[in-house]
């Protein structure tokens, strides 16, 4: 194989590369990924593709790109496609990330759910597109600093992701140093446990969320409707009409006054628009039939 310096084999943008990458071969790359997980890779695109893959050709120990795809396509490529899912998407995520959501969870969300709550019904939360695990987690210690006794009421948080590695990430629930010291401290010291290479999620936040996979093109399987849903910066990759096919099923599980968190860039569109009304920055409240109170 042709030798290349290491930043050309980090974000595959120079003219000299260890694999070529056709134009045909992007294309149906690009194909499957949006058939499979909806995630639009337009041209723009093309160099994070080729860093994120060049990892596995070299991992198979693969001389070209032809090759890999003739793996991904046959019959025995069914666990590398789901390697090359997990390659391609993209896993940014924070603790306490974009702040005034959780702000609003505290303040507003939660008590509401409370309320409902006595009057009956069950309290769930879904974080859609969990990522390793963090917004989840920071969703449970806002509700065990909101309501201290959650545990014996009958609350439960979804967290859910397409990519089978972050999910179990997520799960293990432990994080380096450099991610845990953005929490609060009084948060961090009570919540989590640590250790020589950063903390780990107690038991206590551990057993409200249950980690599912969950492809948000395919049937959802829920039998409850969730008071919060909490799906951040991950619209973004999909195209426009899709996006307000999403806003609109996630409208169709949530509850009557529940709430629906977007990412900072994200916006609500299509039939969604007449049942959401905004109540803060990319927050938006679930009123059916368009009855803003």
């Amino acid at each position: 194989m042709t030798a290349i310096r290491k930043q050309d084999q980090l974000d595959g943008s120079h003219t000299s590369r260890e694999f070529a990458l056709s134009d045909k071969q992007f294309a149906t790359i690009s194909t499957l990924v949006k058939s499979e997980v909806g995630i639009n890779l337009t041209e723009a695109k093309r160099d994070l593709v080729y860093s994120r893959l060049v990892k596995r050709l070299r991992s198979l120990r693969m001389e070209s790109f032809g090759a890999y795809l003739e793996l991904v396509g046959s019959t025995s490529g069914t666990e590398e496609r789901s390697e090359l899912i997990s390659a391609i998407t993209t896993n940014v995520t924070n603790f306490y990330r974009e702040p005034h959501h959780f702000d609003h969870l505290k303040s507003t969300g939660i008590p509401d759910m409370i309320q409902r709550m006595a009057a009956g019904e069950s309290g769930r939360i879904w974080s859609a597109g969990c990522s390793d695990g963090r917004e989840p987690y920071t969703i449970a210690c806002t509700l065990l600093q909101a309501v201290p006794d959650v545990a014996g009421r009958n609350v439960r948080i979804l967290a859910s992701d397409v990519d089978h590695k972050s999910l179990a990430k997520a799960k293990a629930g432990q994080y380096g140093t450099e991610m845990v010291e953005r929490m609060p401290r009084d948060v961090l010291d009570r919540f989590f446990r640590r250790n020589a290479d950063g903390a780990e999620a107690g038991a206590e936040i551990k057993a409200l969320i249950a980690f599912r996979f969950l492809n948000l093109l395919a049937e959802w399987p829920f039998k409850q409707k969730f008071d919060m849903i909490f799906c951040r910066n991950v619209l973004i990759y999909f195209e426009q009409d899709l996006q307000s096919t999403l806003i609109a099923r996630f409208c169709s599980v949530l509850k009557p006054g529940g709430y629906l968190y977007i990412g900072h860039s994200e916006r609500v569109s299509g039939s969604a628009v007449a049942s959401l009304r905004q109540v803060g920055v990319t927050t938006y409240r679930h009123e059916p039939n368009g009855a803003h109170q």
